[in-house]
């Protein structure tokens, strides 16, 4: 039996990768050449991708590049809550 994750809870991890690889990206702007900052940023990258795909997975898409992942025969990202609602399924 698979236990679904807590909206707020992946929502909040969302936010965190989402804010390490927007500021690595910032630094990377200025030490190109930086081989950890890159790792760094890579690894952060795929927690952010694969975090917006478990959430669209449950609970619809936060972006239009994970919408396909829950919206198979309808566009349907509008009948959910919205991620600021209360009350979430």
């Amino acid at each position: 039996m698979s236990s679904q994750p807590g909206r707020n809870e992946l929502l909040n991890h969302i936010n965190q990768v989402s804010f390490a690889v927007d500021d690595v990206k910032l630094y990377l702007d200025t030490h190109p050449c930086d081989e950890e900052a890159l790792s760094y940023f890579q690894e952060y990258s795929r927690q952010r991708s694969q975090a917006l795909k478990e959430y669209a997975s449950h609970y619809g898409p936060l972006t239009v590049d994970t919408a396909g992942v829950s919206c198979t025969d309808r566009w349907n990202w509008t009948n959910e809550p919205w991620p600021w609602q209360e009350g979430g399924c």
